[in-house]
């Protein structure tokens, strides 16, 4: 398959991407549950049952992200998309589901096959300022997993690493010795990108890498995205909130809604013609210099909470165009064209007019 890819410079380049994914997820669930309190622990002991709350972050999510491609992820805050991107890297377990990294389910690797997707799928945090070791210098921050995953390695060889990976971000070897916070927020996340990059990874899942920069920092960061995609064959998932951004960045995007995939589409097709309502709207609130004279209003009413989501479809309370079956009836994810997929009853076969 090839798909053009433009950078932020304006280039237009045209990348070869597989098919045969590098990370597949079937029926993937996550699901958070507190500590019982006094109270509840006593009911157990008296052989009830309490009524824990759960909180259902991720929902029964098929999806499978091709090798070398770049996979938007978007969705309103807390509908999940940081829960799910921490689920493909291995850091949450799944509560359901199975998860496949070179075609292997990771539930059941051990040893070598283990330490493959462990090195070869790495994550790049949001927020630079936590995300880096206060006490740490740079060159720790860096060698450290070397020091961990690869204990063949020389102190040379680590520390040649070390001003390799630096360089490869964009920063100058000098700054090894010093400490997070003598760093910009833009130099920090291209540190936390070289900590990603130092074990050879396969997949980034980069979790809203440029929300927390400048906005006269993010199209640098962007490019070295796209640069070191080109270099090293990367994949990515990108996990975003700004539209903009992600039609930039991405061949696909799956769009989230209360941790479930509601539509998933190549980049152009989505923003030329999106099927999903929920979809639509996002579209339209993206500023344009043709409509600048149009109002723009946020999506209507609130993100439902997760623990307690509503019946049938989780988006009939806020949709446009809501019918009498969106209350009581989860609608399926159904193949509306190559490539496309769309969860939503506007397109159940007695509904698509011919």
């Amino acid at each position: 398959m090839m798909d053009s890819q433009q950078t932020a410079a304006g280039r237009t380049e045209v990348t070869s991407v597989p098919e045969d994914p590098i990370l597949s997820m079937r029926n993937l669930s996550r699901v958070f549950t507190r500590q019982p309190v006094l109270a509840e622990t006593l009911l157990k002991l008296l052989g009830r049952t309490p009524d824990i709350p759960k909180l259902r972050a991720v929902r029964s999510v098929d999806l499978s992200v091709r090798r070398g491609e770049v996979l938007g992820l978007v969705g309103e805050s807390g509908c999940g998309k940081s829960t799910l991107g921490r689920m493909m890297a291995g850091i949450l377990p799944a509560s359901q589901g199975a998860l496949a990294y070179e075609g292997a389910e990771v539930a059941g690797l051990r040893g070598t096959a283990l330490r493959d997707f462990t090195l070869g799928v790495q994550m790049v945090f949001q927020d630079p300022y936590s995300s880096l070791n206060p006490r740490q210098r740079v060159a720790s921050i860096l060698a450290e997993p070397l020091k961990v995953h690869r204990p063949d390695l020389s102190r040379a060889e680590i520390h040649a690493r070390v001003d390799a990976a630096l360089a490869e971000v964009g920063l100058d070897v000098s700054y090894r010795d010093r400490f997070p916070h003598q760093f910009s927020g833009g130099q920090r996340q291209r540190i936390g990108i070289a900590r990603a990059l130092i074990v050879e990874p396969r997949f980034l899942v980069c979790d809203e890498p440029i929300a927390a920069l400048d906005v006269s920092i993010q199209a640098q960061v962007i490019n070295l995205f796209l640069d070191l995609r080109r270099k090293h064959n990367l994949t990515y998932l990108f996990i975003s909130h700004d539209l903009s951004v992600v039609r930039h960045m991405a061949d696909r995007v799956a769009i989230m809604y209360l941790g479930e995939i509601v539509e998933l589409a190549p980049t152009a097709e989505l923003f030329a013609d999106p099927k999903h309502p929920y979809t639509r709207t996002l579209l339209e609130q993206i500023p344009s210099v043709r409509n600048r004279k149009r109002s723009f209003s946020a999506v209507k009413g609130e993100l439902p909470s997760p623990l307690a989501p509503p019946p049938g479809c989780p988006f009939h309370p806020r949709c446009p165009a809501a019918m009498p079956q969106c209350s009581v009836e989860v609608p399926q994810k159904r193949q509306i064209a190559p490539g496309r997929t769309v969860s939503c009853h506007l397109y159940d076969k007695d509904q698509i007019s011919t």
